[in-house]
């Protein structure tokens, strides 16, 4: 659940120009874009390069990821990673790191009129805490509900990423890929079967989701998968034809 080497915990960068400002003269919409897939699916490495496209069109972007993000939550991010623990101690940890990010780095920027792209959020909790460890859905969605609450949003008032990335690919292939790569986490170092059924999480989420949902054939060469998640953010108004 690492996430690619040089992904700070959180940053924060404008270009120069400024964004189109939203109609009425308002500033730009805030948009919260989200990356999701099991570990070795290859996500984390897009991450940058869509932070640099959005940039080039004048949006500020603000790169963040889960566990973590803010200084309390990273604290709680090694205890998740490091040590033993039951299922419901993970998502009870996943969840509190998760207000604290919500509250002080999200929320804020999306107020700003910031992109917030987040490495992982609440679908892998659903998926490696609900799918994978078997955990009780019902008590995930209670705290979904209680931590992602948001006055003032439309609809259910749950704070819900606008589009999420789901990087799909085998475990098999993941495992391949994982190995010697570095040494692994206490999620990494889970057997295959584990991630199938994390897979399998993942892809009940989107089938839950469809509308927010963005699959991704992560088998594929970087460059085409880049070239898919391009596609998806400029047909959806989030990406410039030229950036992508």
């Amino acid at each position: 659940m690492n996430p690619a080497m040089g992904l700070s915990p959180h940053s924060s960068s404008a270009s120069s120009t400024a964004a189109a400002p939203a109609a009425g003269g308002a500033g730009p919409q805030g948009v919260f874009i989200t990356f999701e897939g099991i570990d070795g699916a290859g996500k984390s490495s897009h991450i940058e390069s869509l932070a640099a496209a959005l940039r080039s069109q004048g949006r500020s972007v603000v790169v963040t990821r889960e566990p973590g993000g803010t200084p309390l939550a990273e604290k709680l991010r090694t205890l998740l990673l490091g040590d033993a623990m039951d299922p419901l101690t993970e998502a009870l940890l996943a969840f509190a790191g998760r207000r604290d990010h919500l509250r002080c780095v999200i929320e804020p920027a999306l107020a700003r009129g910031d992109v917030v792209l987040c490495d992982r959020f609440t679908d892998a909790t659903f998926a490696y805490q609900g799918a994978g460890r078997g955990f009780d859905t019902e008590v995930l969605s209670i705290l979904e509900r209680m931590v992602q609450a948001t006055p003032g949003l439309a609809g259910d008032s749950i704070r819900n990423p606008d589009i999420t990335l789901w990087f799909d690919l085998p475990p098999a292939e993941a495992a391949v890929r994982l190995a010697g790569a570095r040494a692994p986490d206490r999620f990494e170092s889970q057997p295959e079967a584990f991630f199938a059924r994390v897979a399998d999480g993942y892809a009940a989420r989107a089938a839950s989701a469809p509308g927010r949902f963005v699959r991704l054939d992560a088998r594929q060469e970087r460059a085409a998968v880049w070239a898919q998640l391009a596609h998806a953010l400029a047909e959806r108004g989030y990406l410039t034809r030229a950036a992508a």
